[in-house]
């Protein structure tokens, strides 16, 4: 859309991310500080730069207009909705079901995402599946605002490398588009087979009479295919053989540098794993390394406590204690 001549406005929310969006969560979330959505705003702006072209990208915090409302002006905007159309999202009706507490500040994130839509005068939202509710909203908002609905574009969610779950951070089942070529190559070998065509149909611009047979009847040829596409695309050409000779090499049993190998049966919290990698002598070192932002699995700061590693990682501690954890 971006090469056909739109303009892309890209709009980070900052003051929505103090809510959370409820959506397919069964309990309420924990509110984000207004500096630590600021935080994560600049990531997602570091991460869209690497596909969207900055300098032709209209960058806006949905603070700059939901951050000047006024109370009058909120109860406006609450008037224009029911409390029976926000209650045919999925997640309220069915907490609501289950006797789950809700709080009203989370029936009025649809209506905040969706006033969006009016301060921006958008012709068009994209969105994945799970935003269909509140993308329509806007429509409805602007309705009432006397624009022009908003046209309405979803996409798939893509399924985590389990293939299970959709792709989260929090679950440690996604591929990070600004991680290190040879990380991000070796996660892609990871992807369940059940679930790469969908890989190369959502994130690749390859035809999909291209992967369409090859995905199932060569999947380990088609993971490596894909691996190179996408290093390439997020990387480049040059990138590619060296992550691929990086994963070959652990693949065939080596281990880069003398990398020494733990193996730990079944899935365990981040905190057990940095004490049998023996980085820490007890739970409370651990803790402290974490917050002191002294771990990273595979090339990236360890932030969350209550993390589970699920699956084989690279643990380091500074530069030189690096462990293989194989998850047996």
């Amino acid at each position: 859309m971006q090469d056909a001549g739109h303009e892309i406005i890209f709009v980070i929310g900052d003051f929505t991310g103090m809510i959370g969006d409820p959506s397919g969560k069964s309990k309420t979330r924990k509110p984000l500080t207004f500096e630590e959505t600021r935080r994560n705003g600049q990531s997602y702006l570091e991460q869209v730069s690497k596909i969207l072209d900055p300098g032709k990208v209209r960058i806006t915090y949905n603070s700059e207009w939901l951050g000047k409302m006024s109370f009058s002006d909120v109860l406006q905007l609450a008037g224009k909705y029911t409390l029976a159309r926000v209650m045919e999202r999925d997640d309220f009706s069915n907490r609501f079901k289950d006797s789950k507490p809700i709080g009203l500040h989370e029936l009025f994130y649809p209506l905040m995402q969706g006033y969006d839509s009016v301060a921006l005068n958008a012709d068009i939202e994209v969105g994945g599946t799970d935003q269909t509710f509140n993308l329509r909203v806007g429509r409805e908002l602007q309705r009432d605002y006397g624009q022009e609905p908003q046209e309405v574009i979803t996409f798939p969610l893509l399924p985590g490398l389990d293939g299970v779950e959709k792709m989260s951070k929090s679950l440690n089942n996604y591929i990070g588009i600004d991680e290190p070529a040879g990380i991000m190559y070796e996660k892609c070998m990871k992807i369940r087979d059940n679930v790469l065509y969908d890989y190369f149909r959502l994130t690749t611009d390859i035809p999909e009479e291209k992967f369409n047979n090859l995905s199932s009847q060569d999947p380990h040829n088609a993971h490596i295919i894909y691996a190179r596409e996408i290093v390439r695309m997020y990387h480049g050409e040059a990138a590619v053989e060296p992550a691929e000779k990086k994963y070959l090499a652990i693949a065939s049993g080596q281990t880069p540098d003398d990398m020494r190998t733990v193996t730990v049966a079944g899935e365990r919290s981040i905190i057990d794993i940095i004490r049998y990698a023996g980085f820490a002598s007890s739970n409370a070192e651990a803790r402290r390394l974490i917050q002191e932002k002294g771990i990273k699995i595979n090339g990236e700061t360890v932030t969350e406590i209550n993390m589970t590693v699920k699956s084989d990682i690279v643990l380091s501690r500074g530069k030189d204690n690096i462990v293989r954890i194989i998850i047996g």
